[in-house]
């Protein structure tokens, strides 16, 4: 279902979104630290990564009518080698939730991601985006979200910050990109209401069940948690 904000429409993003969300997401990996990827993400790995967001761990975009679509990358086509083409509507932003851990005991916590293009900051489309995963994440039964910023990155800072997520930790000299050693700041916000029960939150196959519960059958080849973006 779609939500209008103040600025843009919110809407679940689709496998018709893959040409903008990667054109938005490349930016960062080729020229900033807002993400540790290191390889620009080719149209097949875009729509792969959406494919996997899809029940509770969503991805939503931030659409404005009223903006030119978002260009592909230089060189590259807006049509992808498989026909693929942008999504409709002008996507300006996106946001996903990830799984935090693998472990069976984080199953309660999730991962946020925010991405605005750069020629559409500073308009409120971060916060919009950001509130509305943070819905999502606690209408799916999730305790807490978490948010791992490059610690020099003080507007996504500020952005988790004003949504009510609070800084529990810097992790030092854990990445590096650009010649660089880099700083990861830990964001958590805790989700209000009750302890969210095990039939909303999705326990992975074969993994030991709490008291009282019954565990979920074992799968022979259960598949990889998505990359967190």
């Amino acid at each position: 279902m779609a939500i209008a904000s103040t600025v843009v429409l919110i809407r679940l993003a689709g496998l018709d979104d893959a040409a903008q969300i990667r054109s938005i997401y490349n930016r960062e990996v080729e020229g900033t630290t807002a993400t540790f990827d290191l390889v620009p993400r080719t149209l097949e790995d875009q729509r792969n990564w959406l494919a996997a967001r899809t029940g509770v761990f969503s991805a939503i975009v931030a659409v404005d009518p009223g903006a030119p679509p978002v260009a592909p990358p230089a060189g590259a086509s807006a049509v992808g080698d498989d026909g693929s083409r942008p999504g409709t509507g002008h996507v300006v932003g996106f946001a996903s939730l990830s799984p935090y851990k693998e472990r069976a005991a984080y199953r309660t916590t999730v991962e946020d991601s925010v991405y605005v293009h750069r020629s559409a900051q500073g308009r409120g489309i971060g916060t919009a985006l950001l509130e509305h995963i943070v819905d999502l994440a606690a209408a799916s039964g999730f305790h807490a979200v978490m948010a791992r910023i490059e610690a020099t990155g003080t507007a996504s800072r500020a952005l988790h910050a004003r949504c009510g997520f609070e800084l529990v930790g810097i992790e030092r000299e854990v990445g590096r990109k650009f010649g660089r050693w880099l700083d990861v700041a830990v964001m958590q916000r805790l989700l209000q209401g009750p302890l969210p029960s095990t039939a909303a939150v999705p326990v992975p196959p074969g993994a030991p069940a709490p008291p009282g519960e019954s565990a979920p059958p074992a799968a022979s080849d259960p598949p990889s948690p998505a990359p967190a973006a």
